[in-house]
């Protein structure tokens, strides 16, 4: 298949054992995206958006959309390459959610440097972590095996929050809400009236009612929940 042009999809740079967990979650989830692996036998029988070449070239990654993704999930298998490819995606896409895996332990603050959001260290765990980020079930208020504050690895949690009637975040723009600045979280999700909304933009409007995806460090996720979640 082609690459994708419609803003506010997810990108996958890379297609290995990770790369296709994410895949397969990201399908289940019925999420928009496009994958990047150099094999192309990686795409046998594929039936979502993909282009094959190098995830370290900027002309790939531009084919791929990332100047217009909202979510760029990094799961190669070589540090060096992760490193290479979420500093150009950070050049292409300033405001983009980059969620890296790091092979090795060593590598982690080198890909954060790189302009990395979030690093998950090992294959297996950065797996079930990016999996989990891009869940379906982290939205769905009916699941009942998550709990609302999923912790994940190296003291990254999601919180999920049903917005009430409260003025700091109900008919409000995500840009003028400025999570990130104000307490050092991220809204990587949004479910409403059912639907999964991933096209998290400057102007989204937060609707009384929606449950929000927050993603953060353990102590960010601790002051949201200290100025946002009330007690009941």
């Amino acid at each position: 298949m082609g690459n994708a042009t419609d803003k506010g999809y997810l990108v996958v740079l890379g297609c290995g054992d990770v790369g296709r967990r994410v895949v397969e979650t990201l399908k289940y989830a019925d999420i928009r995206f496009t994958v990047v692996d150099s094999n192309v036998h990686n795409f046998e029988n594929a039936d979502y958006n993909y282009v094959v070449g190098n995830a370290t070239e900027e002309e790939i990654l531009i084919q791929a959309g990332i100047p217009d993704a909202s979510t760029v999930i990094i799961s190669l298998n070589e540090d060096t390459d992760v490193m290479f490819a979420t500093l150009i995606t950070r050049g292409l896409n300033p405001k983009s959610t980059i969620i890296a895996r790091a092979n090795s332990y060593k590598s982690i603050d080198k890909i954060y440097k790189a302009g990395a959001d979030y690093v998950a260290a090992l294959p297996i765990v950065a797996g079930q972590m990016l999996a989990k980020m891009t869940s379906r079930c982290l939205l769905d208020v009916e699941c009942k095996k998550m709990d609302e504050d999923i912790m994940l690895y190296e003291g990254i949690d999601i919180e999920k929050h049903t917005v009430t009637d409260d003025k700091e975040l109900a008919n409000k723009t995500v840009v003028s809400i400025d999570l990130r600045n104000k307490v050092g979280c991220t809204i990587i999700g949004i479910e409403r009236d059912g639907k999964i909304i991933t096209d998290i933009l400057p102007s989204t409007v937060i609707l009384k009612g929606d449950v929000v995806a927050v993603v953060g460090g353990k102590e960010e996720i601790k002051m949201f929940k200290d100025k946002y979640v009330k007690v009941k």
